[in-house]
């Protein structure tokens, strides 16, 4: 199939071909993941929030070493080294920062007097409104279905999506349980722009994830995922002993500052990075029961977009 261009307020925002953009994910997109996306024609994104303020700048510069084309990074703003983080941002001229975790009012600012184009990642339709009010320039609208970390409220894709680009004026990207042309399609019926994929690029060569998380994904089926620890900040987990633990704590009326003490630290790297399937904590979206396969991000964004194109066409037709 030829390649097309899409061409809409995202793609321009951007400078790239495919209004398609991969989730800046810890511990699983670092250069090598976000530079194969952004040189197939999206917008790969390097995360933040797994790395040390000197990790960060070495990502980036091998990330400008990798691919000639525009790229972003993500950045959890309650990460405690932020200052180092933005003033990396700034000195290494990255052209776009997806912003998440806090309030973008604070940045934003500061970013877009260097040039910076910002997004922020929202799950409600009140912090969209105050996201386009700091001045960001597009919203990811996510919804509960996606891994990691997610809003309190709840809110599918679906649902959010709609209410979302109804409030606001600025473009909004969707977010969670998407990982084909088919869900990128029903995101645009819905009102977005663009998309962003996450756990579709964790399964991949280039990504940083551990290889024991990657066959855990394609191994995934319906109801694998939940969404638990509400009472610290709500996350998609992949079940495994971990996930067994935190419910028989909650069965034994567990406190916040038990579930505080049974998370502990580094969990996340200590499953997605390092490989340790039973007591890391392993996030991922529901789509998630629909990966069959590792294959490179390349070939999946080419797959998207046609699988995209092709449903466009067909709704045509109808």
């Amino acid at each position: 199939m030829k390649r097309k261009t899409f061409d809409n307020r995202i793609t321009a925002l951007f400078g790239v071909k495919h209004p398609l953009i991969q989730a800046g994910m810890v511990w699983c997109s670092g250069w090598e993941l976000a530079s194969a996306v952004s040189h197939a024609g999206g917008l790969g994104i390097i995360g933040a929030g797994s790395m040390y303020p000197d990790v960060l700048r070495t990502q980036i510069q091998k990330c400008k070493k990798a691919t000639d084309k525009p790229f972003a990074v993500n950045l959890p703003l309650l990460y405690p080294s932020i200052e180092a983080h933005v003033n990396i941002l700034i000195e290494e001229n990255v052209p776009i920062v997806f912003t998440s975790a806090g309030s973008p009012k604070k940045w934003t600012s500061t970013f877009k007097k260097h040039g910076i184009k910002v997004v922020h990642v929202v799950s409600n339709v009140l912090f969209a409104q105050k996201s386009e009010s700091a001045g960001v320039d597009a919203v990811v609208a996510e919804g509960f279905e996606a891994g990691g970390h997610n809003g309190r409220e709840e809110t599918t894709t679906m649902c959010l999506v709609p209410l979302i680009t109804e409030a606001v004026k600025i473009p909004v990207i969707a977010a969670g349980g998407i990982a084909c042309g088919k869900s990128m399609a029903a995101a645009f019926a819905l009102g977005a722009e663009a998309v962003q994929v996450g756990s579709r690029f964790v399964a991949t060569p280039e990504s940083s994830a551990h290889l024991a998380f990657k066959k855990a994904i394609v191994n995934a089926k319906e109801g694998s995922t939940e969404l638990t620890l509400k009472e610290l900040t709500p996350v998609r987990l992949l079940k495994n002993k971990f996930y067994n633990d935190i419910q028989t704590a909650y069965a034994r009326l567990a406190t916040s500052d038990d579930l505080k003490s049974l998370l502990g630290r580094a969990r996340a790297k200590k499953g997605m990075f390092e490989g340790d399937m039973n007591e890391g904590e392993l996030e991922i979206g529901q789509v998630s029961s629909s990966i069959q396969e590792i294959k490179p991000a390349h070939e999946i964004v080419k797959e998207i977009m046609e699988d995209f194109h092709k449903t466009i066409s067909k709704l045509q037709r109808i």
